[in-house]
Formats: C-alpha cells, sequence, structure tokens
C-alpha cells in the first residue's frame, strides 16, 4: 500500500476533508489512480472493519462502498485520493472514508444518487448504492473544481 505523495494530492479544497466530526484516532491518506490503488483501498478497508469487529455483512457493505467510490474516484474525476480515518465519537467507534478528486465536478447531485442513473453506461449503482451501504454519506462537489465524497460506517 503506498502513502500519499505531493503529486498525488487533490488540490479540490473540500471540508470533508478537514472537518470528521468526531475525534481521529488514525488515518491514512492512499492515492487512487489504478486499479492496483483500488484492490489497495480495498484491503485497507476490509482490515480497518476487522480490527473494529464490523460484522461480515458490515464489513461487506463497507468495503462494497468503498470499492465503487474509489473507481468512480477514478472514472470520473481522472484520479485522486482517499483518506482513511478510525474515528470515536466519545459513544462509539467507526471508520470514515473520504474520496477525492480534481475532476469536473458532478453537475446534477440529485440526479446523480437517484437509483439507475449513470453517466458512464454503467449498472448505475454508484453513488446510490454506496449510499445505501453506508451509516453515513456526504458529498461536497463543484464544477470544475472537483468532487468529495465522505462514508461512515459505525460498529453497532
Amino acid at each position: 500500500m503506498n502513502a500519499l505523495s505531493a503529486e498525488d494530492a487533490v488540490r479540490f479544497a473540500s471540508t470533508l476533508l478537514t472537518e470528521p466530526g468526531a475525534r481521529v484516532k488514525s488515518d491514512i491518506t492512499l492515492p487512487l489512480h489504478t486499479d492496483e490503488h483500488v484492490v489497495g483501498v480495498r484491503k485497507l478497508v476490509r482490515e480497518h472493519a476487522l480490527a473494529l469487529k464490523l460484522s461480515l455483512v458490515e464489513q461487506t457493505k463497507l468495503v462494497t462502498a468503498a470499492s465503487e467510490l474509489a473507481r468512480n474516484t477514478i472514472k470520473y474525476g481522472g484520479g485522486g485520493m482517499v483518506l482513511a480515518q478510525v474515528i470515536d465519537s466519545g459513544m462509539r467507534q467507526g471508520l470514515r472514508l473520504v474520496f477525492a478528486d480534481d475532476g469536473p465536478g458532478i453537475a446534477d447531485i440529485t440526479q446523480a444518487l437517484r437509483d439507475g442513473y449513470t453517466s458512464g453506461g454503467g449498472m448505475g449503482l454508484g453513488l446510490g448504492g454506496a449510499k445505501r451501504l453506508v451509516d453515513e454519506f456526504d458529498i461536497d462537489s463543484r464544477s470544475g473544481e472537483g468532487t468529495a465524497v465522505a462514508i461512515v460506517k459505525w460498529k453497532k
């Protein structure tokens, strides 16, 4: 797994990258440019999910959502990064992932979240499917600047 280098960092200044909303216990940032990076993200997410003792079903949901968002970052955003944070709200622990890119942005977020929507000829599971698989989902996208998507899965 490769740590993020300076040339892999995104310029898109999203508050999702700087305001986790809970105490961060640990974090790592990884590049997202190739299929190998997607595999690395899936591995990292699975390891953190196991460490948090998420159920197998919850692990699978989180890894699936992370994989979808990682692929979207590469395909539609031209590559970017993922910030993975183990977080603690005082009452519970979880894993927060923020996928960010400097791509063209999402013109219509409401439409992009709609079931069956695809801009690339895919199955349309994308953002809406990822949102249903996690406990928290937030998106920040600006035309011509980029997109950041934050997801959280809490230990129940």
